[in-house]
């Protein structure tokens, strides 16, 4: 690592997490790697998350607490965030997910070596209670653009260079958003290289935003037609393998 170190943000909306989000906070506390901002935007939350995420801020500067107007959804959050982010790397992390304490040292260290601007990890899954499932979602060791569209990393897996690429904002979609920034942020850095360590988990749980992998479906159309603007046949193709894939994996 170099001698100066760089500020990383770490960008992380949230909504109605209050059970869940201290546990994800204090994930990004405990990292070997330090020099961090934990930029967190409350989407109007209606079940206490906002004043903890206050007091979390209250104790530990780094950690800046935003909230929006008005709920609007994950990707205003997730774009409102970047907007106040003030890092050279920008980390993401959802409200409910965790990291292993050296994913920002281990990570940041692998795309000095590769010269990477973007990047992800494998990750776990752990359920509800935060007990660790018998499952690995492993990574690529590169990736571009066409083999995104068919196989996108884990959301809170992503780190990318904001000072040679900038702040990309996602478009304001209420699901899939994360997919469709990273296919942006992808056409911008050329790859995406993969570090295939298990350095996080994403949490299974029920009342989370991605769990009934159905509703998502129009969403994913969404992204293929109207934001990448992909010839009907390709986005049946690419929908009928991302639907068979989560059929496969159990998801």
């Amino acid at each position: 690592m170099e001698k100066v170190r760089k500020l990383v943000s770490v960008i992380m909306p949230a909504y109605n997490c209050a059970d869940y989000i201290g546990e994800s906070v204090d994930s990004v506390r405990r990292q070997t790697y330090q020099n961090w901002e934990l930029v967190i935007v409350d989407d109007c939350s209606s079940d206490g998350t906002f004043p903890l995420i206050q007091s979390y801020a209250r104790e530990d500067r780094r950690i800046k607490a935003y909230r929006l107007e008005r709920n609007s959804g994950a990707a205003a959050a997730r774009n409102k965030a970047v907007d106040l982010a003030e890092g050279s790397y920008l980390a993401f992390l959802d409200s409910d997910d965790l990291w292993k304490p050296e994913k920002l040292e281990r990570q940041l260290r692998f795309m000095e070596e590769k010269g990477s601007l973007f990047s992800c990890t494998a990750y776990g899954k752990v359920d509800g209670n935060g007990n660790v499932l018998d499952r690995v979602v492993h990574c690529r060791g590169q990736y571009d653009y066409e083999l995104v569209l068919k196989e996108c990393f884990g959301n809170s897996t992503v780190i990318y260079n904001a000072k040679e690429i900038g702040k990309v904002h996602g478009p304001d979609i209420r699901k899939r958003n994360d997919f469709a920034l990273w296919l942006k942020v992808i056409r911008m850095a050329g790859y995406a290289y993969g570090l295939d360590e298990v350095l996080g988990y994403h949490r299974v749980r029920s009342g989370s935003i991605s769990y009934k992998k159905s509703d998502l479906v129009k969403y994913q159309w969404q992204v293929y037609r109207k934001i990448e603007k992909l010839s009907c046949g390709k986005s049946s193709y690419l929908l009928l393998r991302k639907i068979f894939q989560s059929a496969l994996a159990g998801k």
